[in-house]
């Protein structure tokens, strides 16, 4: 006697494809390649800055203590006297932009430490054995320190109004000023991050970013005009990428004379190159 032929059982829902619906929570998503790495991780850490600064927004308002005692004191101290020659702007408004500038590198060039710490705390570690490339990680970092940069250049150009500082609120003009500390950031945060990749510890990073900070201020045209240094200045000026920051700036919110697009090719190629110098030091920083 033969065996009876087996029926085959119908497909239940459980053994059938899964709903299209539910798809990504069974099969993760194809890791971004190629170009599309650096935007994404770029996005994920100036979220996750912005994050930081909305949890906890004690930084802002420290930080916005020393831009406030330039434009009170210093700005309305120099405008009274008249001791440096504007070409017929008023001073605090000669003065604005360049407090703005210096504001952002403050933020930006002590970026560094961080680094250490998520070096010392093994965030980096965990960083580093993703399929992230360095040079997207340092790049998304120099970005995320300009978002931070930019929130308080928004408290200094604030604060500024409040001052009577006669500014553009041209949306094109102030696009621009998103696009110049950005990059200025970018670099700043980059040259951080380079010098924390040569030390490796947050004590001589604090020293050598202390020390190089007011040089690079005071060596740019932030609160005086370049032709009032004495020779040796004015070179160290022409490669001073916060010059070129501060010249940017005036001539977008204030109009002044800027040579608008040698000020940006600089400040393009300087981050361009902190982050590769930065990317090349990171597997060091991270051992």
């Amino acid at each position: 006697m033969s065996a009876a032929p087996v029926v085959p059982h119908p497909a239940s829902a459980e053994s059938g494809p899964p709903d299209r619906r539910f798809a990504l929570l069974l099969t993760p998503p194809p890791p971004r390649t190629g170009w599309r790495v650096v935007p994404a991780r770029v996005a994920a850490m100036c979220a996750v800055e912005f994050q930081k600064l909305l949890h906890d927004r004690t930084e802002i308002y420290t930080r916005a203590v020393q831009p406030a005692l330039w434009l009170l004191i210093f700005g309305e101290t120099f405008s009274r006297i008249h001791a440096i020659p504007t070409g017929g702007v008023p001073y605090l408004d000669f003065l604005a932009p360049g407090i703005i500038a210096q504001s952002a590198m403050f933020i930006a060039i002590f970026y560094g430490i961080m680094i250490i710490w998520e070096r010392d705390s093994g965030v980096l570690t965990k960083l580093m054995v993703t399929p992230t490339p360095r040079t997207a990680l340092v790049t998304g970092k120099a970005f995320a320190a300009g978002v931070k940069a930019l929130i308080q250049a928004a408290v200094v150009v604030a604060l500024a109004a409040l001052l009577g500082v006669g500014m553009t609120w041209n949306p094109l003009r102030l696009l621009g000023v998103v696009v110049v500390v950005l990059l200025a950031s970018a670099f700043f945060s980059c040259l951080s991050m380079t010098i924390a990749g040569i030390v490796l510890t947050r004590d001589r990073l604090m020293g050598i970013g202390q020390a190089i900070t007011m040089p690079l201020f005071f060596a740019s045209n932030a609160l005086y005009p370049v032709a009032l240094m004495p020779g040796w200045l004015q070179a160290v000026s022409r490669v001073n990428p916060l010059s070129y920051e501060v010249d940017a700036l005036r001539g977008l919110l204030i109009g002044t004379h800027a040579h608008l697009g040698a000020d940006f090719g600089v400040l393009a190629l300087a981050a361009l190159a902190g982050i590769v110098a930065a990317g090349s030091l990171l597997g060091r920083l991270a051992r």
